[in-house]
């Protein structure tokens, strides 16, 4: 009776035991389930162990830079391929501005670049378009305050050495094309719509300028409109050419408020 008594209470601590330990665990990460985003992250695994923040893409271009002329209003767009496709040439003859993009990064890899491919490059004024490849996971889950965190070291280190700052919106995403479904899945509408009112938000606290490239692009199924993007999530030709005009009216804007 004593032995048949004593079975019984070790199996009692043993699924107590169990329920602790159930209780304590940290949450796992779910996987990402997407073989692209996977694949995407395995092809980088160089970039991720070895220069993070891709210093050497723009480290002698940076070099070559002179200091700004005497009433030069030198713009320095930062982003990820969403900048790094836009010739801004094309669609800004003649002005300092000049391309700070990368493919593929997030909000951290570019604080980790931000020294010298923003400030030690002594512009009037940053455009910061990033976000969506957080949003994606590309380097990882990402809550959306953390995002939101990066942004603000953006600006305040851009303020601090007086560089005027816009942020823009996240454009949104598309699935209206066989390519564009993983791209969408990965990035929720409602995770867009938040950091945006989030951007609009801080700006305004804040005195910086709000680029909202999300309203001029967005269709009546809140989707990027069909014919401004070929996969769904980076513009075509006709995206940037609405972009433009909305990015030099916020640089304008940026100029004419306190520094």
């Amino acid at each position: 009776m004593q032995f048949r008594n004593l079975l019984k209470l070790s199996g009692i601590l043993i699924l107590l035991g169990a329920a602790a330990l159930t209780q304590q665990a940290p949450p796992s990460i779910p996987p990402s389930g997407s073989p692209g985003l996977d694949e995407y992250r395995t092809s980088r695994i160089a970039i991720y162990t070895d220069d993070f923040g891709e210093l050497k893409r723009y480290r002698d271009a940076d070099a070559a830079l002179t200091a700004p002329k005497a009433g030069e209003s030198r713009v320095v767009f930062v982003g990820d391929s969403i900048t790094d496709y836009w010739k801004l040439a094309n669609y800004f003859p003649g002005k300092p501005y000049f391309n700070r993009g990368i493919d593929g990064q997030t909000t951290p890899q570019m604080l980790v670049r931000f020294r010298q491919d923003v400030i030690d490059l002594h512009p009037a004024v940053l455009v910061v378009l990033a976000g969506t490849n957080d949003v994606a996971g590309v380097t990882g889950h990402v809550r959306n305050e953390d995002i939101e965190a990066n942004y603000s070291s953006m600006a305040e280190l851009a303020r601090l050495h007086h560089i005027h700052v816009v942020l823009a919106s996240l454009l949104p995403v598309n699935n209206y094309t066989e390519d564009a479904k993983e791209s969408f899945a990965l990035r929720p509408r409602e995770r867009i719509l938040s950091l945006n009112a989030w951007l609009k938000n801080y700006c305004a606290k804040n005195g910086l300028v709000y680029l909202d490239y999300f309203s001029a692009m967005v269709d009546d199924k809140g989707m990027l409109k069909r014919d401004l993007s070929d996969e769904g999530l980076h513009p075509n030709a006709a995206g940037y050419k609405i972009m433009a005009p909305l990015a030099e009216k916020a640089i304008a804007q940026a100029i004419a408020s306190k520094p």
